[in-house]
């Protein structure tokens, strides 16, 4: 079960976040990449609090023929389309699509994974990694990812840490799951 994280807080042309990711819903779609699902979208505020607009998030199940890097690549041509620019990590954007699984994939390796994993957060808006991680290494630590990717995989189960998607939903504190807000 692969999946990706949407989401954006700028508008682009003129045209607000959720009218972004209806756009970027569709040109994922290709004859090597099918939509299986789409979760509902979600106003989730923005981190850290009063640094800009509220983002707008979701999250797609699907199939495809890519291998990780791949996909990758193609996200990014998407997200550059959408006006993306990458100016400051987690700073505000037009369009922000992630790989958040890819089935049971731990790249680069379990110990890899466990070392972004137990980051420091205060390391976290520093490190920037130099390849792909999977599963995503923040995906149990965000509600505004969590939440979205429960409505079309709530079942999938995180290979390293061993919980579902509701599982690990269940581990963050419920102000958290509450400010997520189906739109």
């Amino acid at each position: 079960m692969i999946a990706l994280g949407l989401g954006g807080n700028l508008p682009f042309e003129g045209s607000p976040t959720a009218t972004t990711l209806i756009h970027a819903i569709r040109n994922l779609c290709s004859d090597d990449l099918v939509i299986r699902a789409v979760s509902r979208f979600y106003s989730t505020p923005c981190f850290p609090a009063g640094a800009g607009p509220d983002y707008v998030n979701a999250a797609v199940r699907i199939e495809t023929a890519l291998g990780p890097a791949e996909l990758l690549r193609r996200l990014h041509d998407i997200e550059h389309r959408f006006g993306r620019a990458r100016v400051q990590r987690w700073g505000m954007r037009t369009l922000d699509l992630d790989i958040l699984t890819f089935g049971q994939s731990v790249l680069p390796d379990d110990a890899g994974q466990r070392a972004w994993l137990n980051l420091a957060p205060e390391d976290q808006v520093r490190a920037t990694p130099d390849h792909l991680i999977l599963p995503h290494p923040r995906l149990q630590d965000r509600a505004f990812a969590l939440v979205p990717l429960a409505d079309v995989a709530p079942q999938w189960w995180h290979p390293v840490l061993k919980k579902t998607v509701r599982e690990m939903c269940e581990d963050l504190p419920q102000v958290e799951i509450g400010a997520v807000k189906p739109i």
